[in-house]
């Protein structure tokens, strides 16, 4: 399995509107944390976040976390 691409070492803190939004899981986005269809011809797809009320997040952008799509702190042990 390939690696995603590291978009950033640090998360992105965000208040989210009630919505469907699309999280970028191959890092390879320019609208990151979001999906812009930079994935296509790979074999990543973005993950959905559905959000029914107002919500504060802290979205990975190093990809590597352990629960997508949001930070656990992963990005402090990358190199």
């Amino acid at each position: 399995m390939a690696e995603a691409v590291i978009a950033a070492k640090s998360p992105v803190a965000l208040e989210l509107a009630p919505g469907v939004y699309y999280w970028c899981s191959c890092g390879r986005s320019q609208q990151q944390p979001f999906c812009d269809g930079s994935h296509e011809g790979t074999e990543f797809s973005p993950l959905e976040i559905r959000v029914d009320q107002p919500k504060r997040v802290s979205l990975c952008r190093c990809k590597r976390t352990a629960s997508p799509p949001y930070c656990d702190g992963t990005h402090k042990k990358l190199g």
